[in-house]
């Protein structure tokens, strides 16, 4: 069976194309705006260089955010355009923390797990798993010092894109690892999905927003 994925959720457009559970291909550009023009043509791209029309696809998988606004919304719609032209063709979403979290290794698991995620404002998007990988409560805002209160008294590990300026202060934590990724793995986002789909519990892709878009007024 053959999975794509993809993400425009950070400063980065990606997409992946695997078979079974071997990637084929896989494409990631950073760029600060403009992701959503370059996604279509990629898709296409990539499913003409394999030989493959969309509906050869099993299974599509798209993050789901949280991240920029307007990502996170070209992202989602792009999949249920697809859902509607290949009803056949499986549609999951997948959370950018759970896609950081599948980079740890087992050895690098610690009391607790964060995965912060860049909000560009002073607070960081947060989830919390345990040494299990289980998801302690709902992700949430949470600004630096309400991080290190929570943390404070564990051995922790971290990543995702919002680590490194997380640690651009002294935090005094019990680091046991620390991973400095610069947008949600695409990789991780297919094998995510995929093994979701052969579980039979995808997941319908909703947006995940837990903030509300930053907007202005135009000045005249």
């Amino acid at each position: 069976m053959y999975t794509l994925a993809f993400d425009t959720t950070s400063n980065f457009c990606s997409v992946a194309l695997f078979k079974d559970k071997e990637e084929q291909e896989r494409f990631e550009e950073e760029m600060d705006f403009g992701q959503a023009e370059v996604l279509m043509p990629e898709i296409a791209r990539m499913l003409k260089n394999h030989g493959l029309q969309f509906a050869d696809l099993s299974l599509t998988v798209v993050c789901t955010g949280p991240g920029s606004f307007t990502g996170v919304r070209s992202s989602i719609s792009a999949a249920r355009a697809f859902g509607l032209a290949c009803p056949e063709v499986t549609i999951c979403g997948v959370s950018a923390f759970d896609a950081y979290a599948a980079e740890f290794e087992p050895e690098e698991l610690a009391e607790i797990n964060a995965v912060l995620i860049e909000t560009k404002r002073e607070d960081f998007y947060v989830q919390y798993y345990d040494k299990k990988l289980a998801k302690m409560g709902a992700p949430m805002t949470a600004f630096y010092d309400d991080i290190i209160h929570f943390l404070s008294s564990h051995r922790v590990s971290l990543c995702g894109d919002g680590v490194e300026r997380f640690l651009n202060k002294p935090s005094g934590l019990s680091l046991h690892a620390v991973k400095m990724q610069y947008n949600p793995p695409v990789d991780k986002l297919a094998l995510i999905g995929l093994n979701k789909y052969q579980a039979k519990s995808t997941d319908f892709p909703k947006p995940v927003y837990l903030k509300a878009p930053d907007v202005c007024v135009k000045c005249k």
